[in-house]
């Protein structure tokens, strides 16, 4: 195993930096507290703790509003139109039958031991391409559905799905975070890719269906009432479906979102020049893009779920509208999340977090990892955790073999999944739509993803010993 060490840092840690973290830590502690024991909503608590982490950092009062703004503003406009889209096609999917169609065949055709790994096999297929809460609002009814027919616990069925998606999306290309790490350490697509299936299988297995074991006993909740604006006690198709849709009509729909950004993936790995691309390329990557492809998904649902099942016009309007309703407070949470994680990022966490890291005198898989942890930790946000410490690392990436390139790549989206907390809009995100309190997505969602974290990294160390 190659153990390339990182030259002392140039701007030592100080106190200054002591002082970010800790009151990054207070801000922390503070939200949790307004929430469990205060109860107060947590998109308030959220914008109180952000307020607090701003001015105790000796951020400019007029930044620290804007520094909030704008990670409300850049988490919505990537997740909060997602999930709206996400909710329009879910309720489709659910009043004309359509979830029940794919629910009943697979309690059909498994078997009820086999059913958590059956859940986690869909999310990887699911969430090959896609993004991790395109995925989740996606399989949303399914899951909460499975769960509810099947007699097993949320948690048992959920987080081999939540596994799935997490996995996919911190470890294989490709999603943003793993991109943007091959990109700045110059590591090979194809290795990499290879390496992060080979690292994913085994970490999706452990963390899902095996930890979900553990999760249904911690957490023994069922399938809340009301999830994603889709009433799962009641989940007949409307009255007025004439004929509900086949399965194969019902999965085709599913996965046409998925189908669009497999082939944008596929056209960017065949033509890789960005600066001058091929007329089929731009059209791929328009389709592809995740808000394009929601939305054709959506009016493919339209007909689909719509009028080929016997709703009018005026029909597939209001259940349109009345889907939104119900995630509004959903979508506001996951935005104060966003702007809590900006907040931090602001204020100088990251940037103490890094300086701390370039100090440290170790192997740079486990620096690269350490890093991301720190970070993910600090911001919330793994995207940013992978950004900040594939840069970090980068200088040494050109004394790696290709092997261990990939390996780093791998490393790095490891540490970026540690522990999602209160600062994580993905933690919100499946509190609400799963109905947890905060302690139950503690226990249930923020270890899985701690889970996940050290298993990856683990294998990613076992590799490093085997490939030269």
């Amino acid at each position: 195993m190659q153990s390339l060490l990182l030259p002392a840092a140039t701007e030592p840690w100080n106190g200054h930096d002591t002082q970010l973290v800790v009151v990054a830590a207070i801000g922390i502690a503070l939200i949790v507290f307004l929430i469990v024991k205060l109860k107060l909503h947590p998109f308030l608590s959220l914008v109180l703790g952000s307020a607090f982490v701003g001015l105790a950092s000796g951020v400019e009062l007029g930044k620290v509003i804007s520094n909030f703004e704008d990670g409300v503003g850049g988490t919505l406009k990537e997740v909060g139109l997602l999930i709206a889209l996400g909710a329009m096609l879910g309720k489709l999917l659910a009043d004309s039958g359509g979830a029940n169609r794919v629910v009943d065949t697979l309690l059909g055709k498994v078997s009820p031991k086999v059913l958590p790994w059956a859940m986690a096999l869909v999310a990887v297929i699911i969430g090959l391409p896609m993004f991790f809460e395109i995925g989740l609002v996606l399989l949303l009814p399914v899951i909460v559905l499975v769960a509810q027919r099947s007699g097993r616990k949320l948690m048992r069925v959920a987080i081999p799905a939540l596994a799935g998606l997490s996995v996919l999306h911190g470890l294989v290309p490709p999603h943003p975070g793993p991109l943007v790490a091959i990109s700045s350490l110059n590591a090979p697509l194809g290795i990499t890719l290879a390496l992060g299936l080979l690292i994913a299988i085994p970490t999706v297995i452990i963390c899902g269906p095996l930890f979900a074991i553990y999760a249904a006993r911690w957490v023994p909740v069922d399938a809340p009432k009301v999830a994603g604006g889709i009433d799962t006690e009641h989940t007949q198709a409307d009255p007025d479906v004439k004929r509900q849709p086949t399965f194969l009509v019902t999965l085709l729909t599913i996965v046409f979102p998925v189908v669009l950004m497999l082939l944008k993936a596929a056209v960017d790995i065949v033509d890789p020049n960005s600066k001058n691309p091929s007329a089929a390329r731009v059209f791929f990557d328009f389709i592809g893009e995740p808000l394009v492809a929601m939305t054709l998904a959506v009016l493919l649902a339209l007909v689909t779920f719509g009028y080929a099942v016997g709703f009018t016009g005026t029909k597939i309007g209001s259940k349109i509208g009345a889907s939104v309703g119900p995630i509004a407070a959903v979508i506001l949470i996951v935005g104060a999340g966003g702007g809590f994680k900006q907040t931090l990022i602001g204020a100088g966490v990251g940037d103490a977090v890094a300086k701390w890291a370039t100090g440290a005198n170790i192997s740079v898989l486990v620096l690269g990892f350490l890093i991301a942890v720190a970070i993910r930790l600090a911001t919330g946000s793994a995207t940013v955790a992978t950004v900040t410490a594939a840069g970090i690392v980068a200088p040494l990436a050109a004394s790696l073999s290709p092997g261990h390139a990939g390996l780093l790549v791998l490393a790095v989206g490891a540490g970026s999944l540690f522990l999602s907390h209160v600062n994580d809009a993905g933690f919100w995100l499946v509190k609400e739509l799963f109905g947890l309190s905060v302690g139950q997505t503690f226990k249930t969602w923020s270890v899985m993803e701690t889970l996940i974290s050290v298993v990856g990294f683990a294998l990613v160390m076992i590799l490093s010993v085997v490939i030269p």
